[in-house]
């Protein structure tokens, strides 16, 4: 009996009889039934992958050659870490059906690189350094680290997932004002309108449509957004008339990777978050296919996560991580087989090393970006609020842990100038509200959680009516049970 999940799944129906025998993780499909499952996989993703390059890239300064170049370099490298985690080497990938792409938990601390760093051409290999140093001491540490999982529990993930989303909707917010915020039409109807019009499109799509059209609701929104807005002038097709059809990512061709300690510091910050993240969806994504992540899988997953974010900038990618949005189209597909998602990476490598393909996303108007970026980063946001509604927030000890490490972590968006006083190295770290949100909510974890003992008080009582002691609440709480 416990053998006929592996059988009766909804990818049974096209697999060859000899693999029927197999877990349908391992199962592989006829060609077809690959590419467009696997195509549905980076349809899911495509967005997320290419927002972060196109954030650093337009904070650097970045031509729009060069930032199709920056784009093209995260598909490319995007599908090489999906290769190392699907198909594993050694003990080096999780063998499940997870795609890997850039890491949203970065963005913030690398826009903080930017900012602090005096000569902009010196950021993205400032960048690059410090991620190669938080990869590799990351790929030392995942054995150790997969033994960690107890200090990392819900109310930590969960409060660092949310202020990702929360630290980046600024971003989206300057997308929808305009290209130029020194221009005159800078937050002019026109561009709140593009903005709004594109956020409307993608919310239709994913109310009214089901299916792959549904998972696809940002790409559609995006190239409809971007239709609309070429009567208004604000679309720009000289990168795509520029590219070459064919091109690869040149290694290190924003210069040699840089290492600076503040940078560094700040990366494996973001290392540690990117960690604690795949570690929750392995475990997810183990229970949805019937192969539970064991204490080896998560260690062989991390490897994987960690040394495709330490080879990425040499092909001049970003720290990689494991994307949820896939973990929930596995659930709703009931596709299992890593080999579809492997099909997927090798789509993502195909467009990395095509200029134009890259290109097309650069033609994109950031007010188009910025619409379909609410609902993306929004949707971030509300991840976390998920994983926090289970995180046993009746506990006021967890209440205090995300209360005080979302304030904390929400400092720098709304008060930017809260650190001015602080050395520039030291702003780099502070000046990341996921970083700072992360650090308080492990160290806040370990000081409720698992220092001293627990007692009845630690449950948050029942909303009080005017006038009523806090004493007899408790009291009446205290006597009710026993």
């Amino acid at each position: 009996m416990a053998d006929e999940p592996q059988v009766r799944n909804a990818q049974d129906a096209g697999t060859a009889p000899e693999d029927r025998t197999k877990h349908p993780v391992d199962e592989t499909l006829p060609p077809l039934k690959m590419f467009t499952s696997g195509l549905q996989h980076v349809a899911a993703m495509y967005a997320g992958v290419v927002a972060p390059p196109l954030i650093v890239g337009a904070a650097v300064g970045l031509s729009g050659t060069e930032l199709t170049f920056l784009t093209g370099a995260s598909l490319f490298t995007a599908g090489l870490a999906t290769f190392l985690q699907t198909l594993g080497v050694w003990k080096i990938g999780a063998k499940l059906p997870f795609v890997n792409g850039v890491t949203f938990a970065g963005v913030a601390p690398m826009l903080a690189i930017v900012d602090t760093t005096e000569n902009k051409a010196d950021a993205l290999p400032i960048i690059f350094g410090a991620i190669i140093v938080a990869g590799l001491l990351g790929f030392l540490a995942a054995p150790w680290f997969s033994r960690l999982v107890r200090f990392f529990p819900p109310v930590v993930t969960g409060t660092v997932i949310t202020l990702i989303g929360i630290s980046l909707l600024p971003v989206a917010f300057g997308w929808a004002q305009g290209p130029n915020p020194k221009a005159e039409d800078y937050g002019s109807g026109k561009f709140l309108g593009l903005a709004a019009v594109t956020l409307v499109v993608v919310l239709l799509l994913r109310r009214f449509t089901r299916g792959f059209l549904k998972q696809i609701a940002v790409l559609v929104g995006l190239v409809l957004g971007t239709l609309i807005a070429i009567p208004f002038g604000a679309t720009d097709f000289t990168p795509v008339t520029e590219a070459d059809i064919v091109g690869f990512p040149t290694p290190f061709h924003f210069g040699a990777p840089q290492f600076a300690l503040a940078a560094i510091i700040s990366m494996c910050v973001v290392m540690l978050v990117s960690m604690t993240e795949s570690t929750a969806d392995m475990l997810a994504l183990g229970e949805i296919v019937e192969r539970p992540a064991d204490e080896k899988t998560i260690a062989a997953g991390l490897r994987a996560d960690t040394l495709g974010s330490a080879l990425s900038p040499l092909f001049n990618g970003f720290m990689c991580s494991a994307f949820a949005q896939n973990v929930g189209l596995v659930a709703m597909t009931r596709i299992r087989s890593r080999f579809v998602v492997a099909c997927g990476g090798g789509l993502l490598v195909l467009m990395g090393l095509s200029p134009v393909m890259a290109s097309l996303i650069s033609v994109v108007p950031r007010p188009v970006l910025g619409g379909a970026g609410v609902v993306l980063f929004g949707s971030v946001a509300a991840s976390g609020i998920q994983i926090l509604v289970k995180a046993g927030l009746e506990k006021d000890n967890n209440v205090l842990i995300v209360a005080v490490s979302i304030a904390v972590g929400i400092i720098p968006i709304t008060k930017p100038d809260f650190y001015h006083a602080f050395p520039e190295t030291a702003q780099i770290i502070l000046d990341s509200g996921i970083s700072t949100g992360c650090v308080a909510a492990v160290l806040l974890n370990v000081v409720f959680n698992h220092f001293g003992r627990r007692t009845e008080d630690d449950e948050v009582t029942a909303p009080m009516e005017p006038g009523e002691e806090i004493s007899e609440t408790r009291g009446a709480k205290a006597a009710h049970a026993h």
